[in-house]
C-alpha cells in the first residue's frame, strides 16, 4: 500500500509514562520533560509547518497538549480513530501490577504493544490495527499526526510493511518525529 507522506509524532513524556503505568485511554498529563520534549519538536517541525500541512491528532489529552506546542499553534482536525490502544483492565496499573496480577499474560507478552493488546477487556489487536488502517487509507496528502507510543508503533509498520512482531520491536521516541514515506522511515532528532 502506498499512502501520503506522515510526520509522526508521539506525545511527551507524561506523568504514567515515568511511572510505568499503563494508560491506555486514561488521562495523564505531561510532566515537565514531557514539555520539553514537545518544544523540540516544535523546531524540528518548524519548516514543516511552514507548508501548512494537515494536521490530525488524537483527542486524547496528553496529544493535544503535545499538538499545542509542536504544531506552533496551527489547526488541527481531532480523530477518534487516532487514540491509543483500549488496554482495559489493565489501564491505570503499573508493569509491576500487571506482571503480579496477571502473570501469564504478562510471561506470555514481554513487549508492550502485545501486552497491551492481549489486555482482558481491551481493544485486541484487530481492532486497534484496522482502526490505524482505516485513517491511513483515508488520508489524502501529506499530513501531520500527533498520538500516541502504540498507535504510531502500528501505524509505522502498515507504512513501512512490516508484520505484527516487527511493529512491537520499533523504538517508541519522545521528542523526535517519524517521518514515513514511500514505505520507508527516517526519524528526526
Amino acid at each position: 500500500m502506498n499512502f501520503p507522506k506522515i510526520w509522526l509524532l508521539r506525545h511527551g513524556q507524561t506523568e504514567w509514562n515515568a511511572e510505568h503505568r499503563i494508560q491506555g485511554q486514561l488521562e495523564s498529563p505531561l510532566t515537565p520533560l514531557g514539555i520539553e520534549h514537545a518544544r523540540r519538536q516544535a523546531e524540528l517541525m518548524k519548516p514543516v509547518m511552514a507548508a501548512r500541512p494537515q494536521c490530525y491528532v488524537s483527542p486524547l489529552g496528553r496529544a493535544q497538549q503535545t499538538a499545542d506546542i509542536a504544531l506552533g499553534g496551527a489547526p488541527f482536525v481531532t480523530d477518534p480513530r487516532l487514540a491509543e490502544a483500549f488496554a482495559g483492565v489493565f489501564q491505570g496499573m503499573t508493569l509491576s501490577e500487571v506482571a503480579a496480577r496477571y502473570p501469564q499474560v504478562h510471561g506470555a507478552n514481554p513487549r508492550n504493544l502485545d501486552l497491551f493488546c492481549e489486555a482482558p477487556g481491551g481493544e485486541g489487536y484487530a481492532s486497534f490495527h484496522a482502526r490505524i488502517l482505516d485513517f491511513l487509507q483515508a488520508l489524502r496528502g501529506p499530513s501531520v499526526v500527533v498520538a500516541h507510543g502504540l498507535l504510531g508503533q502500528v501505524m509505522r509498520g502498515i507504512v513501512c510493511g512490516l508484520d505484527r512482531d516487527q511493529m512491537a520491536a520499533l523504538p517508541n521516541g519522545q521528542g523526535c518525529v517519524y517521518v514515513l514515506e514511500n514505505g520507508t522511515e527516517t526519524v528526526l532528532q
